[in-house]
Parts: C-alpha cells; structure tokens; sequence
C-alpha cells in the first residue's frame, strides 16, 4: 500500500485521497444489469473498468469484497419472459449465464457476491416498513412511496437542486403520491411474479433492491461502503434515490466514493435503440475477442467517453496480437533456458503511480508498452541474458495481470523443444527453405 490513491468522487465532483473506512479492505458494489435480454456493449465498460480497479487495489495489498447485483425482477423481465412464452425464472437464469460467459471473455473477474432481489426480498419488506415507521415512507392505495423533501442534502450528488427538479415534476396517471418529487419503493401489482408485503401484493422499486442488498451484505459496517460504482447514467435517479433511502434508513450517504464511467458512443454517436445502432457483447467478442474489446476499453480515461469504431477495434486487436506475442516469445525462450516465466513478481512504480492517480488507464497503458519494449529488446540481443529477461517480463506480466489481459501459459512438450531446436539450427545454417516450413508450423502451433 505504498502510493498515494486518488479518485474522483462524484459526491462532491472532485479527485479525493482515497483510504478505505475498514484499514486493509475495500468494500466496493457495482450496478449490475437487468437480466431480460442480450447485454450491449455499454453495458460491459463497468465490467472492464471496477475489475481494473478492484485488480489494482489488490496489487497494492487490499483485501477486496467486490459485490455486483443481478436485476431479476423488473417489468421488462416479465414483458419479455411472456414474448418468448416461458417464465421470468427461466429468461434471467438464461441471460445470467449468458453475462457470466461474457464477463470472463473480456477478462474480468466474476464478482465475490452476486445478489438478487429475488432472493432479499424479505430483507426488503423490512426495510420499505422502517422507511414507513420512521415517517420517511407513505402508503397510498397499495403502493409506498419516500418523501424527497424529508431527506435532508437530496440531489448533491447529481447537483440538482429541489427546486431544479420542481420545474419538471409531475405525477403520472395513476400514481398517487402527496409529491411529484416522491418515488415509489413499493408497486402493487397483478401480473408477473409478486410477493405479499404489509400493503399489497407487489414488487420493489428499483432504486429500492440495491441498497437493502448493500445493506444486509455490509451490515457489519451499517450499510455503508468504500465506492459505489456504476454507469454515469445511473448517477440519477438511480444512485441519487439510493442514497435518499440510506440517510432516512441508516443516517449516512451509503458509499463514501462514488465512481461512475463514461459511455460508450458508436463512430461517435450515442448508442441508442431508436437510432438502431446497439452493438451486442456476444458479437463484438465473437468478431474482435474479448480482450480486444478490453484494451480499446482502457485506451480512454474511464470518464470520459469511448468511440467504438471499426478502426478503435482493429487498433486494439492488433496491439492485443502484439501484447501475446511478446508474451509467448519471453515465455518460450525462458523456458528452454529452464527457467520458469510465470514467478510473482511487481509491476513497476510508474504503472502502479498511474493508476493511483484516478485510475488513469492510458498512462498505465503506455508504460506497459514501454515494458513490453524492454522485454523484446532484450530477447533480440544476440545472447540472451535469461536473469534480466525474467527481471523484465515479471515486471511486463504482473501489469497484464492488473489490466486483466491474461493470456493462456506455455507448456512446452518434448516435441515442441526439439521442433524449436531444430529452427534454430535451420536458421542458423542459413537453410531458409526448411527454416520457413518449421516457422510455419511453429506458428501453427502458437509457439512463434
């Protein structure tokens, strides 16, 4: 834990030094996705970006809980569950093992915890009736709503003022709130899946199942974590009601960072259904690979947005093929020197620096190229020195672990080292014909 960390903190919209509440841990929940339908690509940037996070924090020595949410009940869920003719059940659990599969394709880590609403849902009763008890929460009909203007600080971490949102509140059909600005924690329903509470048969207001679930898993700190992060368009009113709930439940704000990315815009447009221009997860993989998709990810400051082009995407193929590579060569030829490639070792303190400083990936970025440059210098001399080639590409493979681009190990076979042996022979007798055939079928084999 040897730098300084620093981020950007959307409660107060400035860079703050970063120590966790619980010396050593770091509790951090990110918004996961309604699981109703194939996940589009922005929905993977928080996928790529809090995993790097979480993989720094570890590399500077914390112990990590990193929690993401699975949306399994929402009025999509239940609309779509009924076009495809099966249950809600059945569509969520197949769209969660789609996701799981495309969160390891892009190189992330499957969070520690992945609660579902579903499964806290007594958890949320009780919480909805102390909001209730404590005043905070009104029943209407059979549905409960928060009172906005009993939250003492609402709208400081979008900047909207009471009187901002005043001028554009109003109360939709059916709705019956004492105040436009009131949001729902509880909707009586009669179709899709529905649960008994103290004031009908409903479900709970989105805004409502994250923080009970951050909540009850975070108890011991009552409810109140190190960062919370998510897609800037869930700033508000998403995290913003998030937060309403926890001061009137708990008496504090919920997370004391909140971080929140860019969006992803397609050849500089926003990606949206009504211009037609969504591109899947499951595609861009298909077409480009996971990792490709990663690195064009961290090549932008998580803040600001990404361009998904075919130009950015081939660009990052192209440096994802030339990141294996020098990790494939350094690997095999430590190897036949008897040495093992993948020792532990650090990435190097202008890497780890860069990303203290508000998780700065471009930076990290170019000083992982500059590594890799040392690593292919050194397997070009003429000897190679096997003790500083191990020195460089323990330094080059412990931040690809960090940036998540972790590639399949070398084993060599014992026809493999004599295929290898056998090149090198061939080159040097300047026999091209046969030094062609075996490269050729050293690349076949991913062993040039």
């Amino acid at each position: 834990m040897a730098h300084e960390i620093r981020f950007f903190n959307s409660m107060g919209s400035k860079v703050m030094p970063f120590t966790p509440l619980v010396p050593g841990k770091v509790s951090i929940y990110c918004c996961g996705p309604t699981v109703y339908n194939d996940p589009h690509i922005g929905n993977f940037r928080p996928v790529v970006v809090f995993d790097v996070l979480r993989r720094f924090l570890k590399a500077e020595g914390y112990d990590v809980t990193f929690v993401s949410n699975y949306t399994d009940v929402d009025d999509k869920i239940i609309k779509r569950a009924k076009e495809l003719g099966i249950t809600e059940k059945e569509l969520t659990e197949s769209v969660i093992e789609e996701y799981r599969r495309l969160v390891s394709e892009v190189g992330s880590m499957q969070p520690d915890l992945t609660p579902r609403p579903t499964v806290y849902m007594d958890q949320i009763i009780e919480y909805v009736k102390d909001l209730v008890d404590k005043g905070f929460a009104y029943q209407s009909g059979g549905d409960v709503y928060l009172r906005v203007r009993k939250i003492p600080g609402y709208g400081a971490l979008s900047g909207n003022s009471i009187e901002s949102l005043e001028s554009g509140a109003r109360i939709a059909i059916g709705e019956k709130k004492e105040d436009p600005l009131d949001f729902a924690l509880w909707k009586e329903t009669t179709e899709g899946i529905r649960w008994k509470s103290p004031w009908s048969e409903g479900r709970p207001g989105w805004h409502t199942e994250c923080c009970v679930m951050i909540n009850s898993i975070f108890k011991s700190q009552n409810g109140y974590i190190d960062i919370h992060g998510g897609g800037f368009d869930l700033k508000f009113p998403h995290h913003e009601n998030e937060i309403a709930q926890s001061v009137a439940h708990n008496g504090n704000s919920l997370a004391r960072f909140w971080m929140h990315n860019g969006f992803i815009n397609i050849n500089n447009e926003k990606m949206s259904k009504s211009l037609g221009n969504v591109v899947l997860m499951k595609d861009v993989v298909e077409k480009y690979g996971g990792l490709s998709f990663r690195l064009m990810t961290l090549a932008s400051y998580y803040r600001s947005p990404v361009s998904f082009s075919e130009e950015t995407m081939h660009e990052a193929m192209t440096k994802k093929e030339q990141l294996e590579s020098t990790f494939r060569k350094a690997s095999i030829c430590l190897i036949r020197n008897g040495v093992d490639p993948y020792q532990k070792g650090k990435a190097s303190e202008p890497f780890l620096a860069s990303l203290a400083d508000d998780l700065n990936t471009p930076n990290a970025l170019a000083v992982l190229y500059e590594d890799q440059k040392a690593v292919n210098a050194t397997l070009r001399a003429k000897e190679v020195n096997a003790a500083l080639l191990l020195q460089k590409f323990s330094v080059f493979l412990e931040e690809l672990s960090v940036f998540g681009l972790v590639f399949p190990r070398i084993v060599l076979t014992q026809e493999d080292l004599k295929l290898l042996e056998a090149y090198d022979e061939a080159r040097n007798a300047k026999d091209f014909a046969l030094s062609d055939t075996l490269r050729a079928k050293l690349l076949e084999k991913k062993l040039f």
